[in-house]
């Protein structure tokens, strides 16, 4: 045997070695390696249903067994070598699993192909990455319903159009973040129930002929089905791409939040301070305290955006089976879940040290005119119809901005003005916390509305 087929498992074929050039280009060890548990696991679950049916003797399943814990304590402790010339994490471990156990180390890839194994090691590798995101999410998302809590019944104004509408609390603005990514981890968990099913026993594309037993394998390793296909099984990546996409959407709500972090960190709002171990400072402005961690998450979701759109266009124009093309799946893959897992865990933290300066909340309130659509609600309660109440509060709006005012500090008899229904129980309308009492249903901003919202919340978090 040439040195060459020593060196490649494919070898047999071909004359020639690859070129450095070419090792190097179609390589994926370096990132892929970090796939070994999932290798391992997926291998000891095959290695199991080959001696379950037969197919390896009892002897090569303790063999590999052995072998494979000395594998992966080798991984752990960092000793293990990893080789460019083996080209990917699955024949690294193999081959040095081979050279621990000798021929039974060559029986453990009877019956599958790397185009079925590295198909389940990524299923594998995403289920336990879902598992850890879920964690991070409810953990962040206790955090938003602590925050809710201290301030559920904090006034700042409710924007539209970034102008200042109506009066909500500080606590109703966290909870809709804890909706927000509630969807979010819904999303995760259904994206889970596909990517749960095991392409092992595809093998390269069309099955084996060894009589194996899929659902047992499938079992072993906690998936809830088979892929039916073996042509769909090994080629498709559209459950990497859902779960992308759930990705870019969480990082699409992480970034609305960093958006309202950052305005609200200006000293020209002033409604909030985050913990100096979020922040960094200028090199030249020594006063300056820059909310990085909320910018930087802003440019992260980018990122991710990015990297469903690299998974989107690597799928688009692979015919069946498996190409080549999808090693390409992994890096973009890889980095999603660092940059979700890494944001999810720094907002959990920096959630818990966000102060808020309640009185310049209050204060704003006193701009934009906040409780005019009390003012219209009471007029249509008093018998105007609703449009008229409308134009009567926009005229009442108008006078109170020509003289430097808010609408609480208009004179009943100015009020009269311009509705004679307007009576001396107006300005207890016209106050914010009359404001948000006043919204006192199931989804409103009332305090007491706010303070249900969180008991709801807390109980979901529970369950």
């Amino acid at each position: 045997m040439t040195s060459n087929a020593n060196q490649y498992t494919w070898a047999g074929r071909f004359s020639e070695p690859v070129s450095d050039l070419v090792k190097r280009y179609t390589a994926s060890v370096d990132f892929d390696r970090r796939m070994w548990r999932q290798d391992i696991r997926g291998s000891l679950a095959h290695a199991r249903m080959l001696a379950r049916q037969n197919i390896i003797g009892a002897q090569d399943l303790a063999d590999i067994e052995r072998g494979m814990a000395q594998v992966g304590a080798e991984i752990e402790r960092g000793e293990f070598t990893w080789s460019l010339d083996l080209e990917d994490v699955h024949l690294n471990i193999e081959k040095r699993l081979t050279a621990l156990i000798g021929d039974a180390g060559k029986r453990l890839h009877t019956g599958r192909s790397r185009n079925d194994q590295v198909a389940t090691d990524i299923r594998l590798y995403l289920r336990d990455a879902i598992d850890d995101i879920q964690m991070l999410l409810k953990a962040f998302r206790s955090a938003l319903v602590d925050l809710a809590e201290k301030e559920a019944a904090t006034p700042m104004p409710g924007f539209t159009h970034l102008q200042v509408a109506q009066p909500v609390t500080f606590g109703h603005h966290m909870l809709a973040y804890f909706e927000m990514f509630g969807r979010d981890a819904e999303r995760f968990a259904d994206t889970r129930k596909r990517v749960n099913r095991l392409p092992l026993g595809a093998a390269a594309l069309a099955g084996t002929t060894y009589p194996i037993d899929r659902a047992f394998v499938a079992a072993e390793l906690g998936f809830e089905g088979v892929c039916e296909n073996s042509l769909d099984a090994v080629s498709d990546r559209d459950f990497a791409i859902e779960f992308t996409a759930a990705c870019a959407l969480l990082m699409m709500h992480i970034s609305r939040l960093s958006e309202e972090l950052v305005l609200w960190m200006s000293p020209r709002v002033g409604f909030i301070q985050i913990a100096d171990r979020f922040c960094t400072g200028s090199s030249i402005m020594p006063q300056k305290k820059n909310p990085d961690v909320p910018e930087l998450a802003r440019g992260k979701t980018g990122r991710v955006y990015g990297q469903l759109m690299s998974l989107l266009t690597l799928m688009k124009s692979q015919p069946l089976a498996y190409n080549k093309d999808n090693q390409e799946d992994k890096e973009p893959l890889f980095d999603a879940v660092d940059t979700v897992t890494d944001t999810l865990r720094i907002f959990a933290d920096m959630a818990g040290g966000i102060t808020v300066r309640a009185d310049n909340m209050r204060a704003a309130l006193t701009q934009g005119f906040a409780t005019a659509t009390d003012l219209a609600d009471y007029l249509v309660k008093k018998g105007l119809p609703f449009r008229d109440a409308h134009e009567a509060v926009g005229l009442a709006v108008k006078a109170a901005e020509a003289k430097g005012v808010d609408l609480p500090q208009l004179t009943l008899d100015e009020l009269r003005a311009f509705c004679p229904q307007v009576g001396d129980d107006v300005f207890a309308v016209l106050t914010v916390d009359g404001s948000l009492a006043a919204r006192n249903h199931i989804g409103g901003t009332a305090p007491q509305q706010v303070k249900a919202a969180i008991s709801r919340a807390r109980t979901q978090l529970a369950g």
